[in-house]
């Protein structure tokens, strides 16, 4: 059940039991039609929930991404954001992805880096770090790993 069905259900139900539109008395034709024969508002945020999931799906199945990478702790939001964006905005281009875009990314990780560095002193932790690339597939890779000497409290093994 997702976030809100409950309310839908709700106000589906209200709907069904109130034929003229604003007490005019004029029949609404969506809900003068046999059950069999109208979509609830439940139907349409499922269609509109799967015609979604179509789009994410194509994109997915065209670029080779592994379906786990819904599971990344940045697809939500990303899709968050892409809903709250106005109609005509554009998407991104290959080029702002591969160029600006990553360049804020490393400018918000240099002053997350100056953040902890200046804990360091108090902590006694270290911050390393090491990267590579494969060439075959040209994916570069960092790794970030924190150390401290002193104990975290947490009994260590």
């Amino acid at each position: 059940m997702y976030q809100g069905e409950s309310n839908v259900e709700e106000i589906v139900s209200r709907l069904s039991k109130s034929t003229s539109i604003a007490g005019h008395g004029r029949k609404d034709p969506f809900l003068s039609k046999p059950k069999s024969q109208h979509m609830t508002l439940k139907g349409m945020v499922k269609g509109t929930r799967n015609m979604l999931g179509r789009y994410v799906g194509k994109w997915f199945y065209d670029k080779g991404i592994p379906f786990y990478a819904a599971n990344s702790l940045y697809f939500l939001p990303m899709v968050s954001a892409i809903q709250r964006v106005e109609l005509g905005v554009k998407p991104p281009t290959a080029y702002e992805l591969s160029g600006p875009i990553p360049d804020e990314e490393v400018e918000e990780v240099i002053k997350w880096i100056e953040e902890y560095k200046q804990s360091w002193p108090r902590t006694g932790s270290t911050l390393m770090s090491n990267g590579w690339s494969k060439k075959v597939s040209k994916k570069e890779f960092l790794n970030f790993l924190a150390y401290s000497p002193k104990d975290s409290g947490g009994g260590g093994r």
